[in-house]
């Protein structure tokens, strides 16, 4: 399989998007590319900042990634340029489905090694953002989530680089699985039993919960 390679690698850097009238009031989704290498830290890359931490950032969301191919289809169905950020990504790939990988599959990107945790579930300062009506509902029924990262090793990684999957599981827990289970097709949570030491340790209780309660097993 030939490896994918980062387009680019963006932060948000001070400059937050306001929020007025919203509590937090800024928003470090407005992200965009930088030159030059930049060091991958445990939690997150140098220079970016996550605001709401209750839903962003931690040791499972510490990278976002977005791929080429998606971002291809919104900006034809939209008709617009979506250049590398505007999902809120911190690394727009290419050559990479990341709609199909596997929880607790691992990239090598540069020097850093990464897992793949969580699929991303929009909000509507996602939606706030772009300025499109019905974003949110848009977004899901799409199911192209991106991919959030937890950082094994740290490194750093630029525009360029090859990404390589040095390893997969084989549950078969894809990101586009989470995304649809924890969205628009809740029966299928179950199946997500498989993966769950693989989430970001902040959602592994609440999800072990849901699936207790739908298959009547002790949490």
């Amino acid at each position: 399989m030939s490896p994918g390679r980062v387009q680019a690698v963006c932060v948000s850097g001070a400059d937050l998007l306001p929020l007025p009238g919203r509590r937090p009031d800024r928003s470090g989704i407005d992200k965009r590319p930088v030159a030059g290498r930049v060091t991958v830290h445990p939690l997150g890359l140098d220079g970016d900042v996550q605001v709401n931490r209750r839903y962003h950032g931690g040791e499972g969301q510490a990278v976002y990634a977005y791929s080429q191919e998606d971002a291809d289809w919104w900006a034809a169905e939209l008709d617009r340029e979506l250049p590398p950020g505007r999902f809120g990504e911190n690394l727009r790939t290419t050559g990479l489905d990341l709609t199909g990988a596997v929880l607790g599959e691992r990239w090598r990107a540069g020097t850093a090694l990464l897992e793949v945790t969580a699929c991303r579930i929009p909000c509507a300062n996602f939606e706030r953002f772009w300025g499109v009506p019905q974003l949110v509902k848009r977004f899901t029924a799409r199911g192209a989530s991106g991919a959030y990262l937890r950082v094994l090793e740290t490194g750093g990684v630029g525009a360029g680089d090859a990404v390589e999957v040095v390893s997969r599981p084989d549950h078969g827990v894809t990101v586009g699985l989470l995304f649809r289970a924890t969205t628009t097709q809740r029966s299928r949570l179950p199946e997500i039993a498989p993966a769950l030491e693989h989430l970001p340790l902040k959602d592994r209780p609440k999800l072990a919960a849901r699936i207790a309660a739908r298959t009547g097993a002790t949490a």
